[in-house]
Parts: structure tokens; C-alpha cells; sequence
């Protein structure tokens, strides 16, 4: 199969909660997926930022950041994103400035704007950019971790690019407008800072060993998103609870939404896909985002998409469950 030149894939880590599954055992199968995308050659993972979901155990993701540097050595490890508008920016940069000190060079500090009033949402940029700047917070870190401002809109992009960080849209939020959002970031990184503006682009994906499989995995994706929508949040159902399962007409409407947001198929199918969505967007990285009830199906998911893209790997992947001494 031809690999794409210098197309870097990344992981988006929501730590999903199955049905059957506990949230403790979510957040040790995310350290488990860690150690195997290191092994398979995804340059970075990121711990997502939830609060009050039943699908998701991850609501402190600096926490879970700092367990995946100690459980990996090489790949870049970070959040996806904190959710500023909740914490003083000083004690963010406290935090990341540790972590950034204990692990030089491989923090991403990955920043959302969701969690409360946004209307001073880029003061409080401005303020944790200085801070982790020289002359900041104690510790400061010899190299200062990565920020990475996370959206799924315009706004979001020019800022990113007024402030010179780096900018990731959320495709898997919002598949449309990610061209002009990029564009808007990319103008004013170069008015900025006269430099080259990178970028990345977070997608929702599920691959399978084959189409029919895939699709399964899908299906109980979707049920799971159109009951969050409709007010029955909870669990990732599985693929036998999907199959029984009678769709009302207002799930099936809002599967139908999600599903435009959804890359889902075979290898060689999703290769394709991506590959596209990369080109139009015109980035080199792409963050991979995959929910499933099954924490193996997950991680054989970005086994297939690694392989299908001839990812670096540096290793023999860690299977699910298993322990590195």
C-alpha cells in the first residue's frame, strides 16, 4: 500500500467508559493504548478533558498526562485539551511547568475554551503563554512545553495565530469550516510571526480488519452519540446491545448528523479518507480520535491505521492488558 509523505498521525485520547466497563479500568486501558502507539510511531497522545459523562473517565487529564510520561519515553504526551476558562492560569502553568521540567521536550500543553464564561478566554491565553515564559512560574522548565490551542471555529484559529501557538481543529466537532479556519490561522501566524504556521486536524475514526466489522463499531458509536444528544448519556454500548437495540426516529436523525463527522471502513478505506481530508486541509498531522466499547477493538483500530500509513514503529506493540517491567 503507498504511505503518505511526512503525514504524522496523533491520538486523541477521551478515555471512553464501555458498558460492562469501569471507569478505573478506562483510564488503565488508556495507559495501555499509550505504551502501543509509542510502539507503533504516533508522534503524540493526548488526554482529553470531560467532566460529568458517564462515557468518559477522564475529567483531570494533567493527571493522566503525567502517568503517560512515566509509562512511555519517547513519544510527546499532553492534554486535548485543559479546559482554561475552569483554573487560574498560574497554577496551569505550575502544573504543565513540572511535568514539562521532569520530561524535557515532550509535553503539549493543548488548551479548550469550553467549561465556563469565554469572554476572557484570550486574557487568560495570554496570561498562561507568559507564564510559562521566561521569567514565569517556578519551575521553569528548560523547555517549555508545546502550546496547542484547540477549536472548532474561526475565533479560535485567529487567535492561535495572533499568539504564534500551534492550532488543531476539531473535525470530529465540526466537519465543515476547517479550510477557512485554517486560513484565517495560517494569515495571521505569518503576520504575527513572520514564521510557517503548522497545525493539525483531530478526526473521529474507526477501521476494522474488515468493512463489516467497522461498521459495527460504528453503529454502536452512533447509539451511543444520538442518546447523548437526545439526554441519555452513559456508557459505550456494545455491538450486541446495538444490534437489539430499536432506533426512534430521533436517533436515527441525529446518527445521521454524526456520521458526517465519522471516518469508518477498512484500512485501505480510511487510508483514503484521510489522506483526502489531510490534503484539503492542507496539514501534515492528523489526531486520531476512536471510541469503542471494547478497549481492544480501540487499540486494534490504531494498530491497522498505523500500519496502513507505514508508521515508524520502534517495537512490537504491548498487547491490551499486558504489563512493560
Amino acid at each position: 500500500m503507498n504511505t503518505v509523505k511526512k503525514l504524522r498521525l496523533s491520538v486523541l485520547d477521551q478515555t471512553p467508559v464501555g458498558e460492562d466497563h469501569t471507569p478505573d479500568q478506562a483510564l488503565r486501558a488508556s495507559v495501555d493504548l499509550a505504551r502501543a502507539a509509542e510502539d507503533l510511531g504516533y508522534t503524540r497522545y493526548w488526554a482529553a478533558e470531560h467532566h460529568d459523562s458517564p462515557g468518559f473517565a477522564s475529567s483531570a487529564p494533567e493527571i493522566l498526562a503525567g502517568a503517560l510520561l512515566a509509562h512511555t519515553s519517547r513519544m510527546r504526551i499532553g492534554t486535548g485539551g485543559v479546559l482554561l476558562p475552569r483554573y487560574d492560569p498560574a497554577k496551569v502553568a505550575e502544573v504543565f511547568g513540572v511535568l514539562a521540567s521532569l520530561h524535557p521536550g515532550r509535553v503539549d500543553l493543548g488548551i479548550g475554551r469550553a467549561g465556563g464564561p469565554a469572554r476572557d478566554f484570550p486574557q487568560r491565553l495570554t496570561q498562561l503563554r507568559a507564564l510559562l515564559g521566561e521569567g514565569g512560574v517556578v519551575p521553569h522548565a528548560p523547555v517549555p512545553p508545546q502550546m496547542w490551542l484547540l477549536g472548532a471555529g474561526r475565533e479560535s484559529a485567529r487567535l492561535a495565530g495572533l499568539l504564534g501557538t500551534e492550532f488543531a481543529f476539531g473535525h470530529f466537532f465540526s466537519p465543515t469550516g476547517g479550510r477557512e479556519a485554517f486560513e484565517d490561522y495560517r494569515a495571521e501566524f505569518r503576520t504575527t510571526t513572520g514564521g510557517r504556521a503548522g497545525g493539525a486536524l483531530a478526526v473521529r475514526v474507526v477501521t476494522a480488519d474488515s468493512a463489516g466489522r467497522a461498521e459495527e463499531l460504528a453503529q454502536s458509536l452512533l447509539l451511543w452519540r444520538a442518546r447523548k444528544d437526545l439526554g441519555q448519556d452513559g456508557p459505550l454500548p456494545s455491538y450486541e446491545t446495538t444490534r437489539r437495540h430499536r432506533w426512534t426516529g430521533a436517533e436515527l436523525e441525529r446518527a445521521k448528523v454524526h456520521r458526517t463527522a465519522l471516518v469508518c471502513g477498512a484500512p485501505e478505506q480510511v487510508h483514503a479518507a484521510l489522506t483526502a481530508l489531510a490534503a484539503t486541509h492542507g496539514v501534515d498531522e492528523l489526531i486520531i480520535n476512536t471510541l469503542t466499547c471494547d478497549p481492544a477493538d480501540r487499540q486494534r483500530s490504531y494498530e491497522l491505521l498505523a500500519e496502513a500509513f507505514g508508521l515508524p514503529a520502534s517495537r512490537p506493540q504491548t498487547p491490551v492488558g499486558a504489563s512493560r517491567s
